[in-house]
């Protein structure tokens, strides 16, 4: 598992009021939705989106490089997490972790 770094933006699975964000499974399906499959047919999550669990919540870890190597596909994150109410921090907040 990869450290956070203030490179990093965190979706956090709690809405703005602090409520649970649901399905429980939000962070996998977010992030599957830029996942690749590999010969060995395997998912692989992209390495600038990924789910973890921190403090006990669900979050996705944003590489804030994806702004650059992949707009369309930043703005689609981001627009999920203001769609839905969703709490986003700086990864500096979990750096070390």
């Amino acid at each position: 598992m990869s450290a956070i770094t203030t490179d990093d933006l965190v979706i956090k699975g709690v809405t703005s009021a602090g409520r649970t964000f649901r399905p429980s499974d939000w962070a996998e399906r977010l992030s599957g939705v830029l996942s690749t499959y590999g010969d060995d047919h395997r998912m692989s999550y992209s390495p600038y989106v990924r789910p973890r669990t921190l403090d006990g919540v669900k979050c996705v870890i944003v590489d804030k490089r994806l702004q650059d190597a992949d707009p369309r596909a930043y703005d689609f994150v981001m627009k999920f997490a203001q769609s839905n109410d969703l709490q986003v921090v700086d990864g500096g907040e979990f750096s070390g972790r």
